[in-house]
């Protein structure tokens, strides 16, 4: 029966993303049209609801993290991280960021610079410099990592805690067991999820493709033409399947490690050769603005005057984040295994974040004070001019430009082996019911897949509307975000419940004041048996829960 869920998963997802690619390919203005005119309007009319959900989800990770929950730990209680704190850190910038970071590391603040957000400073002046690093700051701050970190928290815990399958579908499972007209939709969570993978993974790597020609281009004078796209496609589809064929800690690992060295090295080289000065005091100056401001960026609008800069910019982040949250989540909850509740908040919310303020400050506060400090410099123009190339003009300027551009397009490439090839990963577990080693073949099958749709895309010009119909994806997906939510905190409760009644039963007492994690450590220290056999036997004793059928709950009167 199993089997046959992933295979339907695995079907029907298929022909709907076959089904949007030729329309996007047969139609690529209609079709962008059409998806872009549905995406304005979704981004208007609930632009309101992205915003509050994702200040919420924050609010709730920081609360759940700090609460006595967040000594539960991603697997086992005594289980170890399953990754060192580079790697897991590594493989986090490779699947969230992305190329995004290169891409836009640079651009993003200029472009706050020419134009700056609400119109509230003048346009390319010392206020707008300002604002761009402060908005640039927030829009790849904390928030773009809550619903990765919840999708990631919610399937690390039952794929590692409860050692059940990593599908979006068996975590809403308990909402939709007692309800037999919902049942048939939990599969179709499963095809949501694959659709709006693949397609938001076809359509970076497109924009990927058409930086790195863009690159080549200004460095080497290569055509920016259809052929030359297939090449540079063609090497990264060789290169993340030869990482696919790798497996998990020898590919992705290895090549997120690789890619975390050259973005230091990256920054260091700009810290050091350009403005120093002014780029660690405009980094500072930054975090100050972001946090200071933080709740006023988190849910501003503009509901007097109609300025759309927020559906632009921060709410189009947002939603496109929501979409992504199933691919990056369960990415993220695979790398998470051993860590604590704790840990992986502050760990996913906080180090990204941090890691991409610092390369914003440098890369894009480098920009600006070249351009303040030269009239006419030309780095403002080229950034509206062309967004793909505006990196490289910058490069021109500073020492060793060529070896920087060549840096750059190798991390580009890199980074987009590395999220290909973890699409690729996820995608097929998402397609095998969950399996954490899904089959070679399904691996190998969906990365073709991918490329193909990627080269479809960029040959008849349907990237944009792609892109537009996956971000489409978040509104639904939002709602189901809060159901999971609401199934986490009941599991959370009932896990900590019999726990507690294990511990009890196990030892007649309980230790005054002390949590079940407390507890547990102080009958370690009292050299006691450790109780998890106990657990294992008082669940056996225990009948089923309204909430949750198929759970145990205990027959032994509660802790006094």
């Amino acid at each position: 029966m199993q089997q046959n869920e992933g295979q339907r998963v695995f079907y029907v997802s298929a022909i709907i993303i076959l089904v949007l690619v030729a329309l996007g390919a047969i139609f690529p203005v209609e079709f962008g049209n059409v998806a872009g005119a549905a995406l304005s309007s979704v981004v208007h009319l609930f632009g309101w609801f992205y915003l509050l959900s994702v200040f919420v989800i924050m609010i709730f990770l920081l609360a759940l993290a700090m609460s006595k929950y967040g000594k539960v730990r991603l697997g086992s209680q005594d289980e170890k991280p399953e990754y060192g704190f580079f790697s897991w850190v590594s493989m986090l910038l490779a699947a969230g960021f992305g190329v995004g970071l290169v891409f836009y590391g640079m651009a993003e603040p200029m472009t706050h610079y020419i134009s700056p957000p609400y119109g509230d400073v003048p346009p390319e002046s010392v206020e707008s410099a300002r604002y761009a690093i402060q908005y640039s700051f927030f829009n790849w701050g904390i928030h773009q990592w809550t619903a990765f970190a919840l999708v990631g928290l919610i399937i690390a815990y039952y794929q590692f805690r409860k050692e059940q399958a990593g599908l979006v579908s068996v975590v809403l499972r308990p909402l939709t067991v007692k309800r037999p007209g919902l049942q048939r939709f939990g599969s179709m969570l499963d095809v949501f999820a694959v659709v709006a993978t693949v397609m938001g993974v076809a359509t970076s790597l497109g924009l990927g493709v058409l930086q790195t020609n863009g690159g080549l281009h200004e460095v080497f004078g290569i055509p920016e033409n259809g052929l030359w796209k297939f090449i540079i496609l063609a090497c990264m589809f060789m290169a993340y399947m030869a990482s696919t064929w790798s497996g998990l800690d020898k590919g992705i690992k290895r090549l997120s490690n690789l890619n975390m060295l050259l973005c230091i090295l990256m920054m260091l080289y700009m810290l050091v050769t350009g403005p120093t000065l002014k780029i660690l005091e405009t980094i500072t100056l930054g975090l100050g603005d972001y946090l200071q401001n933080f709740f006023v960026m988190s849910l501003r609008m503009s509901p007097y005057d109609g300025n759309p800069w927020a559906e632009s910019w921060t709410i189009f982040y947002w939603a496109w984040v929501i979409a992504w949250s199933p691919f990056v989540g369960t990415f993220v909850a695979r790398i998470s295994r051993g860590r604590t509740i704790k840990e992986y908040v502050f760990g996913v919310l906080f180090v990204p974040p941090v890691l991409a303020c610092v390369w914003l400050g440098i890369f894009g506060g480098t920009a600006i004070h070249m351009e303040l400090a030269t009239e006419n410099l030309g780095l403002a123009a080229a950034t509206q001019d062309n967004i793909t190339v505006a990196l490289f003009k910058m490069f021109d300027l500073m020492p060793f430009s060529g070896l920087l551009s060549v840096m750059a397009m190798v991390l580009i490439f890199i980074f987009l082996v590395t999220s290909a090839d973890s699409a690729t990963y996820i995608v097929a577990q998402m397609t095998d019911n969950g399996s954490m080693n899904p089959p070679l073949y399904k691996r190998v099958l969906w990365g073709v897949l991918i490329a193909a749709i990627c080269l479809t895309l960029i040959v008849t010009g349907g990237l944009k509307g792609l892109q537009s119909a996956s971000v489409l994806a978040a509104l639904p997906f939002t709602f189901i975000l809060f159901l999971m939510v609401i199934v986490l905190m009941k599991q959370l409760r009932r896990d900590r419940k019999l726990m507690l009644e294990g511990l009890y039963n196990h030892y007649k007492e309980m230790p005054v004041g002390a949590d079940a994690f407390e507890a547990c450590d102080l009958a370690k220290e009292q050299g006691m048996p450790p109780p998890e056999e106990a657990l294992k036997e008082d669940d056996d004793l225990l009948e089923e829960d309204d909430d949750f059928p198929g759970t145990p709950v205990s027959q032994e009167a509660p802790i006094r």
